[in-house]
């Protein structure tokens, strides 16, 4: 009984002797993780002002809180008297572990860091890339999710994204379409291009200059099929391919 009564006041003894290390510990905490959201506010108003891509601005804010995060509970432990040397031992070993289970990851990770830094598409482009085409909604870290023109949402990882090819449709104003006209053989094919050329100077959708091409593709025994090339804009396109498709028929019906 007097053995347990000792090791009893030991361990309050040991308590009050901790007591200060622990409030100590505890105001750090409070302190920094006030600390951590002061500077991420500060960070978001800097990168506001400057106009930095929002991508890329909460990208930085992400390795930036996370590493004063993982700073402060490195300075609370030692602090408390836990030793921090072999704590990182332990934090390196499970780092090779994961980083070794997860390549597949870390490569969708460096994929996602090269598109936000190299920026070949933004939030809102319009995009052809492996197989699929249609407007980019958001980037992540690891994929980039994108609406396809069938309203289906598509996410693409970004390893194999940054990759590959990209096609990147409206980051220009302007586009040229190049759209395929068929017709039956006419007597009077110059007639046709004339007529053609016609209706497409007038209508006010396809730009003027560059000026409106139209150009035989293939010449066979029964059909003509011809290459119209305009230059529209970007919200134009399908209108302008679809007038073109609609007036080459009614010219052709009408010879």
């Amino acid at each position: 009984m007097q053995k347990l009564d000792t090791l009893l006041s030991k361990y309050i003894e040991d308590i009050i002797t901790y007591i200060p290390e622990i409030v100590t510990s505890l105001f750090i905490l409070g302190l920094g993780l006030w600390m951590i959201r002061f500077l991420q506010r500060l960070a978001k108003k800097i990168f506001l002002k400057k106009n930095i891509d929002p991508t890329f601005s909460s990208f930085i804010l992400d390795m930036l809180i996370w590493g004063m995060r993982i700073l402060l509970f490195v300075i609370i432990a030692s602090k408390l008297g836990i030793q921090t040397s072999s704590f990182v031992a332990i934090i390196g070993a499970m780092s090779l572990a994961i980083g070794l289970s997860l390549q597949g990851s870390l490569s969708n990770f460096a994929g996602g860091v090269l598109i936000i830094l190299f920026k070949p598409f933004r939030i809102g482009d319009v995009i052809e890339a492996q197989g699929e085409s249609g407007k980019v909604l958001t980037i992540h870290i690891f994929s980039t999710q994108i609406l396809t023109y069938q309203n289906n949402v598509v996410y693409i990882p970004n390893g194999v994204l940054s990759n590959g090819k990209i096609k990147n449709i409206t980051q220009n104003n302007l586009r040229r379409a190049e759209i395929a006209v068929q017709t039956t053989l006419l007597k009077n094919t110059t007639l046709f291009i004339e007529k053609l050329q016609e209706e497409l100077d007038k209508y006010d959708k396809v730009l003027s200059q560059p000026k409106p091409r139209i150009l035989i593709k293939e010449l066979l025994d029964t059909k003509i099929t011809y290459t119209v090339q305009v230059w529209v804009e970007n919200d134009n396109y399908t209108t302008a391919c679809s007038y073109v498709l609609l007036k080459a028929r009614k010219i052709s019906d009408a010879m």
